[in-house]
């Protein structure tokens, strides 16, 4: 399956969360859907990363791993969603998924030492991520359960992006109400 990746796919804030979301439905096996299977879309994600991605402006025009270097990526991968998604759960005591995380971000920089390369800037992003002030501000989508920072002055915000989830959740709220009123 070919995936285009445009801007509402780019729904993290942040690459390292880009490329944890890249598992769609990640918590459903039977519906879950790997948008980096194939090795041609890992190179699509980097090329949109450089165009629509919420950091575009930090990292250069990235360039997705050679072949002998995607498992390392790909560990860096679930190593970010372990991470980030235990560390919402348990309050942000996870000192086993945090030591996992900086083990994968040291490979990956071992391995891609370029800041053209996609495993550095997801490393460099991933550690950003880190600061008390940015982790205080990470939710997980009530709708797809994608890992998304939460930008928004209240700190109020449910969905990853309001124009998909936020609206596929509203829409189906609307046919609810609207099919208890006909009973």
């Amino acid at each position: 399956m070919t995936f285009r990746w445009t801007e509402h796919r780019f729904a993290g804030g942040a690459l390292a969360l880009d490329v944890a979301n890249s598992i769609i439905l990640r918590s459903d096996a039977a519906k879950s859907i790997d948008r980096f299977a194939a090795p041609e879309q890992i190179i699509a994600f980097a090329e949109a990363a450089t165009r629509l991605g919420a950091e575009r402006g930090r990292f250069p025009t990235l360039i997705a791993p050679e072949a002998e270097k995607r498992p390392v990526f790909l560990g860096l991968r679930e190593a970010i969603d372990d991470y980030f998604r235990s560390s919402l759960a348990s309050g942000g005591n996870d000192d086993g998924s945090l030591a996992e995380l900086l083990f994968a971000c040291g490979a990956a920089l071992r391995s891609f030492p370029l800041a053209t390369s996609l495993g550095n800037a997801t490393a460099h992003s991933a550690l950003s991520l880190l600061s008390a002030e940015t982790r205080e501000r990470l939710k997980i989508c009530g709708n797809c359960g994608w890992l998304f920072i939460d930008r928004s002055k209240n700190r109020s915000r449910i969905w990853c992006d309001m124009a998909v989830c936020g609206n596929r959740q509203k829409a189906s709220r609307h046919y609810q109400r609207k099919k208890e009123a006909q009973t």
